[in-house]
């Protein structure tokens, strides 16, 4: 693993889960596989937000941190929390905001 922000990615992603487990946003179930084999962005027509960030993004960095895969260099979720939440769960969007900033190098 040499990318250094590996271990800062895996404390975010960790936050993450605590702040939308105590906001009763983490889901108890998985959706389908049909829902997971959306095409559209952030799967727009088959997850909610909130599914779409525990069962696509928490996993996919978590594997690419397991793995040492290659992080983007670009990451822009925040903008999307911020619409689907219009300013509820500041402290996740807070968070979601500290991941893009990690990845992009802001």
């Amino acid at each position: 693993m040499s990318d250094v922000r590996y271990g800062e990615l895996q404390s975010l992603i960790s936050e993450l889960i605590v702040q939308m487990q105590s906001y009763d946003i983490w889901a108890a179930c998985a959706p389908s596989a049909n829902a997971l084999q959306s095409d559209q962005p952030f799967y727009v027509d088959t997850l909610s937000f909130e599914q779409w960030l525990q069962f696509v993004m928490v996993p996919t960095f978590t594997q690419m941190i397991e793995q040492g895969i290659p992080l983007p260099n670009v990451c822009d979720i925040s903008p999307m929390a911020q619409e689907v939440w219009k300013g509820r769960y500041s402290d996740v969007q807070n968070t979601i905001c500290l991941i893009d900033q990690l990845l992009t190098g802001k």
